[in-house]
């Protein structure tokens, strides 16, 4: 009889995780992390504890060692299945053994074996790892600790039994989180912001260049950690030049200096408010049954599916007369519009939006290959550049395969990759937008989803670079290998960071020059950086791990090109690499092992497996569950994290190893919301809310999304009765108003750009496009009353717009 005290799950099992404190420590964009997870045995039996958890998909995860009362063990890393072998012999001869490794299929969810903990022992494991942040829209430095991990759902076709599980809601996960962070950069740090309560920010120093903040007490793990940093004068590009490990070899990369560099493109104001008038934008929906959940903190408990229609009613009004689009959407299977991709018009974008607007989270799980190898398969349109829109909740399992298919295509498009809400994939998102020569961004909390995407819309508009080449200019007794792939893809105000390894012999004087060359719009240009090559204080050995882990990430994918076609050579230098620098790779593992317990385990190990938080639940419908099972028998292991009731079980999905133990792999089943409508939808189609007639009964339209809907393709917007509602004015008053002279459509623009500039500049980023296009239209009819035009639509609304501000 097990002894049943602490903490126990809802299936009244002992929980060995007590507690999880994470310390970030972030040095102007790069981050390090260290986590302890602290646990404790109280059962009367030993214990095998396995934890499956998210971290950042480009995290370098660089130390793992455990502590057993006095006694430190730092962990090697080692060949994936050598040190599974190692660690089965351990637990097999009665020796405690630890074992973290990187799942097979995506590379931002980890597994952590705790192995032989007996009866009333505690350990505490330290786990580390380095990070870039990645710059977001506002120039805020995002970092993101992952506390969540949704299911992973994995294209059809398997084998093994399901397994019933009993599921814990984030809101009752049995162990604590407590986190705290350390800012520090050459700039001063204006603000920390966060989508968790935080405690009030503490500054250093005067000129408030260091700061330390900390994550109030009682975090539910209901969502990801995430801290935006803001720095004043962010956009300044660095370089960073570290030095070498002392004990390893030089010549090597860890023996080497390694530099860092952040570049920042500036492109001329002329260029740049020239947008693009051509291209084919394709856009992919995800409408698997997750998108109908509630977006967490949202006023108006709106779900991520109507949050996506209104974000294709911004963008199908935004498109520029010329160019071509159609639209797909995805869930077990895929839909389009349109059969190809149609010229963009008033009678294309109507029938867009007819469909757009009928669209439910109803198509099951989340197969994102199939209708992407469907949009490459369409010839491209000549002279209309591709341009691919992904949005998805990043739900999947076969993440390398859809992130190795968009870097085959990449050729030919580029990828704009959207996560939307708490636990998005992140090695999905900016995997497909790195590889594509895109932009990624993370809809999570208050965030709106409709101004995330019209900035990225605004990059696919920008003249593409073409010609990129990076250049260095070092003195000649130091030659640079660079360790980050060809940069494909620059935009206004983005971040493009570059490592390289300095190998020879240099003065501490000596300075390096970096240039990068390109052409746009015709005009070929170049940006360059100046700086020392004497290595910067105190960095630890980060820019190193960082440059290895960029490294091996091509390394890994260059291996799965290939695969087949060689002897298993790039396995070989990946695995040397990853032992050398000490980062984890998809090919190796952290083993530890207690080779000093002078006392063997005794007795068979109970496996217990620790919840992971799931985000809350779905809107509509019931949650997706996945699980693994140990095929040789054994419990379940839990691979998502947890909600509160047990689901219907489903399909089983093909299996996926999460580094079981040797010679045992992990079945994994995935549990979803029955196919079709989800609950909710069949209940709104009941009472006919998606018909005409019943339209009365919706919630009233938000006022800006009510005048964007009435717009024109061309741009502009009809003098109807229609316009005058969404105005707030009656339509008598707004015909009486009009100046005698002016074109009916010139005055109905002009009111809806004034209405806009006046009532809603708090959403700007979301409608700027449009109004763009509106005053273009303006522009091109030569009205002769323009000016008569504003003055009398400001005295009608009330307000005070000036002409030039409208762009006119």
């Amino acid at each position: 009889m097990i002894n049943r005290c602490g903490l126990l799950t809802l299936q009244k099992e002992p929980v060995p995780l007590k507690s999880i404190e994470v310390e970030l420590e972030v040095r102007d964009h790069v981050a390090t992390v260290v986590s302890t997870l602290n646990y404790e045995n109280k059962e009367d039996k030993p214990l095998e504890a396995v934890f499956v958890f998210p971290l950042p998909g480009d995290a370098a995860v660089c130390h793992f060692s455990a502590k057993i009362g006095q006694t430190q063990i730092v962990a090697e890393v080692k060949e994936k299945q050598k040190a599974r072998e190692e660690y089965d012999d351990a637990l097999s001869s009665g020796q405690q053994a630890f074992l973290l490794e990187e799942s097979d299929q995506s590379p931002d969810i980890f597994s952590l074996s705790v192995g032989s903990l007996p009866p009333g022992e505690s350990a505490s494991i330290r786990l580390e790892y380095v990070t870039e942040l990645a710059v977001q829209a506002d120039d805020g430095l995002r970092f993101c600790l992952p506390a969540v991990l949704n299911p992973r759902y994995q294209p059809q076709g398997s084998e093994g039994a399901g397994v019933q599980v009993t599921s814990v809601p984030a809101s009752l996960v049995p162990y604590s989180l407590s986190f705290s962070a350390r800012v520090s950069s050459p700039r001063p740090i204006s603000k920390v912001e966060s989508n968790c309560s935080l405690d009030p920010l503490q500054y250093l120093n005067t000129d408030q260049t260091q700061a330390t903040v900390n994550l109030a007490a009682g975090h539910k793990f209901d969502r990801d950690v995430e801290l935006l940093i803001y720095y004043k004068d962010a956009h300044q590009p660095t370089a960073v030049v570290e030095a070498g490990q002392a004990s390893a070899e030089p010549g090597s990369l860890m023996g080497d200096p390694v530099v860092m560099v952040s570049l920042y493109p500036e492109f001329p104001q002329s260029v740049m408010s020239s947008m693009a008038s051509c291209g084919e934008f394709v856009f992919l929906m995800d409408r698997s049954g997750s998108m109908d959940d509630y977006v967490t903190n949202s006023k108006q408990q709106e779900t991520c599916i109507s949050s996506a229609r209104d974000t294709l009613l911004l963008l199908l009004k935004s498109l520029p007369m010329g160019c071509y689009f159609n639209i797909y959407s995805f869930g077990s299977g895929y839909e389009h519009i349109f059969p190809k991709s149609v010229e963009y018009s008033q009678q294309t974008m109507e029938e867009a939006l007819k469909t757009v607007e009928q669209m439910e989270a109803n198509l099951g799980g989340t197969e994102i290959l199939q209708p992407l190898k469907h949009i490459y398969s369409q010839p491209c349109i000549p002279n209309q550049p591709r341009q691919l829109f992904v949005f998805t909740d990043g739900e999947v399992g076969n993440t390398k395969e859809v992130i190795d298919l968009v870097k085959k295509n990449s050729g030919s498009h580029r990828c704009f990759s959207f996560g939307i809400g708490e636990g998005a994939s992140s090695a999905l998102i900016n995997g497909m937008a790195k590889e594509g020569g895109g932009h990624a961004q993370f809809i999570t909390g208050t965030d709106r989803m409709q101004a995330k995407v019209m900035q990225s819309l605004r990059f696919a508009l920008q003249p593409a670079m073409v010609d990129i080449s990076v250049t260095w200019d070092l003195p000649k007794e130091v030659s640079v290998t660079v360790l980050s792939p060809p940069v494909t893809a620059l935009f206004q105000g983005q971040r493009s960071l570059i490592y390289a390894q300095l190998t020879g012999q240099r003065s501490e004087a000596a300075e390096g020059c970096v240039m990068v060359k390109y052409s746009l719009a015709g005009h070929p240009s170049e940006n360059q950086l100046h700086f020392s090559l004497r290595p910067a204080e105190d960095t630890g050995l980060t820019v190193h791990r960082l440059g290895a882990r960029t490294l091996i990430r091509s390394l890994e994918m260059d291996e799965r090109e290939s695969r087949g076609q060689q002897d298993g050579g790039v396995k070989e230098v990946v695995v040397k690499l990853s032992v050398q620098s000490g980062v984890s790779s998809s090919f190796t593992a952290f083993i530890a092992v207690n080779k000093d317990n002078s006392k063997v385990i005794q007795g068979p190990l109970v496996r217990r497996n620790i919840p992971t938080p799931f985000a809350p639940l779905r809107a509509g419908g019931s949650p997706t569950y996945k699980i693994a099972r140990l095929r040789g028998g054994g419990s379940p292991m839990l691979v998502n994290g947890l909600m509160g009731c047990p689901p219907p079980m489903m399909r089983v999905s093909s299996p996926v190893v999460f580094g079981a133990s040797s010679g045992l792999m992990l079945d994994s089943v995935l549990m979803a919301a029955p196919m079709g409508m989800s609950a909710e939808a069949k209940r709104r189609k009941k009472e006919g809310r998606f018909s005409k007639a019943a339209a009365p009964e919706q919630p009233p339209r938000d006022p800006l999304l009510h005048l964007v809907s009435l717009q024109e393709a061309s741009g502009c917007w009809l003098l109807d009765p229609a316009l005058a509602t969404a105005l707030g004015k009656t339509n008598k008053k707004v015909e009486k108003s009009k100046p005698e002279k002016a074109n009916s459509e010139v005055w109905a623009t002009i009111l809806a750009l004034i209405w806009l500039h006046a009532f809603k500049m708090d959403a700007k980023d979301e409608w700027e496009l449009l109004a763009m296009k509106a005053a273009s239209w303006l522009r091109a009819q030569n009205a002769p009353c323009v000016t008569e035009c504003v003055d009398a639509g400001n005295v009608l609304l009330g307000c005070s717009v000036r002409k030039e501000a409208l762009g006119l």
